[in-house]
């Protein structure tokens, strides 16, 4: 029997993130759920284990070098070398170029961008080590610009260059490495910026659905279906790909 493939999944302990670890506990992983507070990933550990799976729950701040080093470390030595990551970690400072701050700037970069970074490379050499691998960077439709969101879109913009470049580099090694941009996913993420914006969050849902082909707001299994694919096996021969997950084409 073949041993299972040890993912690690940040920013899991809910919406897309959560979904995601549970989706490849369910294709037979053992899943490392991250997140800021190791506490707040009991609820996906749990629903994990309940489903016959088995999980880790990893207290990671992604943007610290030493606790991503310390975290990955942990991964490998309680479940086994980490060779799937996706790295989901994010966090929003929606506002206006004139009204963004520093700080709003760098905080975005910090998680999505370096997170990103220090994640991949810590758990690469785990991969070329083994001689495979497969890396999985959340970008979003916003890489393509969005009002009040300078910091966000330029983060998930980079992303997209720094998953082609990791693609480059750690293809020899057996080493995939892929993107996936959603457009409106209902989680507590963009139930923040409805609530932001003044808009009811049902009414935030209708509005984002209509502007979609299948005129309907995403999941976030719809998401967690998607890193499925490229986190699988078979799908050794796609890398540096960035999926729109969207809800159809975005002019």
């Amino acid at each position: 029997m073949t041993e299972p493939r040890i993912a690690v999944v940040t920013g899991a302990a809910r919406g897309i993130g959560a979904a995601v670890a549970k989706r490849l506990a369910a294709d037979g992983m053992k899943v490392a759920v991250l997140d800021l507070d190791e506490s707040a990933c009991a609820a996906t550990v749990e629903a994990i284990k309940t489903a016959g799976g088995d999980a880790l729950a990893v207290g990671c701040d992604v943007a610290d070098e030493e606790s991503v080093k310390g975290a990955v470390a942990r991964v490998a030595d309680e479940l086994g070398a980490p060779t799937v990551l996706v790295n989901n970690a994010g966090i929003l400072r929606d506002n206006l170029l004139f009204k963004m701050s520093a700080d709003d700037w760098d905080m975005v970069m910090n998680v999505h961008l370096r997170g990103s970074f220090l994640m991949s490379r810590e758990c690469q050499a785990h991969m070329t080590k083994e001689g495979f691998g497969r890396i999985v960077n959340l970008s979003s439709s916003s890489a393509l610009g969005n009002r009040g969101q300078a910091n966000y879109s330029a983060a998930k913009a980079g992303l997209q260059g720094f998953t082609k470049t990791l693609a480059i580099e750690l293809g020899k090694f057996g080493v995939t490495a892929n993107a996936i941009a959603p457009g409106f996913i209902e989680t507590d993420m963009t139930a923040a910026t409805a609530e932001r914006v003044g808009v009811p969050f049902e009414d935030f849902i209708k509005g984002a659905a209509e502007m979609t082909a299948v005129k309907k707001a995403g999941q976030p299994d719809d998401i967690a279906n998607a890193a499925s694919f490229f986190c699988d096996e078979r799908s050794g021969y796609v890398s540096g790909q960035v999926l729109y997950v969207a809800g159809g084409p975005l002019c």
